[in-house]
């Protein structure tokens, strides 16, 4: 279980990650109101995940999944180009979270 809210707090951190760099310094409310909520229930999840797992662990795996998925989704919005050196880089990153989770 700790796993599963683990990966979803990681998930949130992306959108948290996302909403605060759409919310032009905190003044533009809907992405403001949508970083604050997605912050505090990543923050949770967060602390939920570390109540059973390494604390080490938890946090490399939460910085891992919100990092890949803020910078695959700029890709894919294009805010941000998408070469192959850093599709690599992100591929090495998710299979360092994958090795974390089989190696614990």
């Amino acid at each position: 279980m700790a796993w599963i809210v683990l990966i979803l707090s990681g998930v949130l951190e992306s959108v948290w990650a996302t909403a605060l760099g759409r919310s032009d310094g905190l003044s533009r409310w809907p992405a403001t109101i949508v970083f604050v909520v997605a912050l505090v229930a990543s923050m949770a999840g967060l602390a939920f995940a570390m109540r059973t797992l390494p604390t080490g662990t938890a946090y490399a795996v939460w910085v891992g999944i919100g990092a890949s998925l803020t910078v695959v989704f700029a890709m894919a919005t294009g805010a941000e180009s998408a070469t192959l050196l850093k599709v690599l880089f992100i591929a090495m990153i998710v299979a360092g979270v994958i090795g974390l989770k089989v190696a614990h």
